[in-house]
């Protein structure tokens, strides 16, 4: 579910948060319109923004565990999890973790790919939030929660910053709560 439909709407902190991710046309291919959350992140009001309306959202929660996916993920979850007083994990792409991990394998539109963890980094029954920075088709997040799942971990809820318009009635993925803060800026000027 979109922020805006939960309680939000009209908070001037979702307006700042969508006005501060800048949209490069044609990025990292002719077709893309890329939403650049690098200057959201230049922003520290519209950052802190994004940061608090997902701590107001899961401080309650009794989360125990915020995993990112690479990389993008990084930069908010471990700021999430402290404010929460959770741990942080990765979920990284092939051959960036040391040690033992287990991994799960994703579809992509021309393709395929896989995330990793740490063997150990999740323990039966925690409960998790995975985050993101956008959710397109949903992908990434459906593997994210299977690799988590498999080691008997409750994934409570996804969250990404951006959702593009398709996943806008989308309120769950694989059986989990998506939620998600803005919609993407200049599609319109795309379509």
């Amino acid at each position: 579910m979109f922020a805006a439909e939960n309680g939000l709407k009209g908070d001037p902190r979702l307006e700042a948060i969508s006005a501060a991710i800048r949209v490069v046309p044609d990025f990292p291919k002719k077709g893309i319109m890329f939403q650049d959350i690098t200057t959201l992140l230049l922003d520290h009001k519209a950052f802190k923004h994004t940061i608090d309306i997902f701590v107001d959202r899961y401080k309650d929660m009794q989360i125990s565990v915020v995993a990112g996916v690479e990389a993008r993920g990084f930069m908010f979850g471990p700021s999430i999890a402290l404010a929460i007083g959770a741990k942080f994990i990765p979920l990284r792409k092939p051959g960036k973790l040391p040690g033992k991990v287990i991994s799960e394998s994703y579809e992509l539109e021309y393709g395929h790919d896989r995330l990793e963890m740490h063997i150990g980094a999740v323990e039966p029954r925690e409960r998790v939030i995975i985050i993101d920075d956008l959710v397109a088709t949903g992908g990434t997040l459906s593997a994210a929660i299977s690799l988590i799942e498999s080691q008997e971990a409750e994934v409570v809820e996804c969250a990404c910053v951006i959702g593009l318009p398709e996943v806008k009635g989308q309120h769950k993925l694989k059986g989990k709560p998506l939620y998600v803060l803005v919609e993407p800026s200049g599609l319109d000027e795309f379509c």
